[in-house]
């Protein structure tokens, strides 16, 4: 990943951090999608450079970056047009180069942790042929468990339901491949930390 824009969010008296992550992460969601190809492959990775995991509390800070190969992939993106109506409470700065000094590679993905028994039980039942209720009975006993990782609310536009998209930050050495999810992440490829 050669450029970058970086996204700061500006919260104030009329919204708070967390409810401007889930809306202007829900407009880089959107903004990503239509950039899949045939196979749902995103050219467009993101970084949260503020990120940390702590004991108490785990923050995804206030910035966002958005990189790619090449400045023509990032213009085609056109991240003023998917944050127009949130213009007020974001700062984007123009197309910069990644800097020749980086500290390392980051891999940002998406992590589902198995703790909801509702969601559970509703595959469940789908996968084996059995009723919710049914499902339900043998998910019922989950305790809640903390996940120590920061997260974004966000809305299926499909289903209308409302998740946590937990996001999971591994440093890695070496730059590995090109292609991320319609989030921005992956499991497999970086993106550099500077």
């Amino acid at each position: 990943m050669k450029h970058y824009i970086e996204i700061t969010l500006l919260p104030n008296l009329n919204i708070n951090l967390f409810s401007l992550w889930s809306k202007v992460f829900q407009q880089i969601h959107l903004g990503l999608v239509e950039m899949q190809d045939d196979q749902k492959r995103v050219p467009i990775g993101v970084s949260f450079p503020e990120y940390v995991i702590g004991e108490k509390y785990s923050v995804l800070g206030d910035k966002l970056r958005l990189f790619a190969q090449d400045e023509a992939t990032l213009a085609r993106f056109d991240t003023p047009k998917w944050l127009f109506r949130l213009s007020d409470y974001v700062h984007c700065t123009s197309i910069r180069s990644v800097p020749v000094k980086i500290i390392g590679y980051a891999i940002y993905q998406r992590y589902q942790p198995k703790i909801n028994a509702e969601r559970l039980a509703r595959r469940y039942a789908r996968r084996h042929g059995v009723d919710y209720g049914t499902a339900l009975v043998r998910y019922g006993e989950m305790s809640n468990k903390c996940i120590p990782l920061p997260f974004i609310r966000q809305k299926s536009l499909s289903s209308g339901q409302e998740f946590c998209l937990w996001i999971k930050k591994n440093r890695v050495i070496e730059p590995a491949g090109s292609a991320y999810s319609s989030y921005g992440l992956s499991a497999s490829t970086t993106v550099p930390e500077f």
